[in-house]
């Protein structure tokens, strides 16, 4: 779903693909690293209890409002995911629905 939206947005496609591997190749900018590792370490906070080099790393990078929106994302995405994978959702039936622009007014 989201990398249909990033590809309609205009993202490049070897920006997408590889962010699985973010932490491996050099085509990310600090702070989209700082929110990968933001996202991984808040996802798996269980097993890594957001390590306080994670929290610093973001925080150099997002201001604490920023940080609380990104968590809040972060959050919801992983909500949303849990729900479609208990449910059995099926992957692949996504369109993006854009609205159109909006009609200049009447003069």
């Amino acid at each position: 779903m989201h990398s249909i939206d990033l590809r309609s947005d205009g993202e490049t496609e070897i920006r997408i693909d590889l962010v699985s591997v973010w932490d491996e190749v050099d085509i990310y900018t600090d702070r989209e690293r700082a929110a990968f590792a933001w996202a991984e370490s808040v996802t798996k906070v269980s097993e890594t209890h957001v390590p306080d080099a994670v929290f610093a790393r973001a925080r150099q990078h997002f201001s604490p409002e920023e940080l609380a929106k990104l968590t809040l994302a972060i959050v919801a995405i992983n909500g949303w995911n849990r729900f479609c994978i208990s449910f059995r959702s099926e992957p692949g039936h996504y369109n993006p629905v854009r609205e159109p622009a909006a009609k200049p007014p009447a003069t």
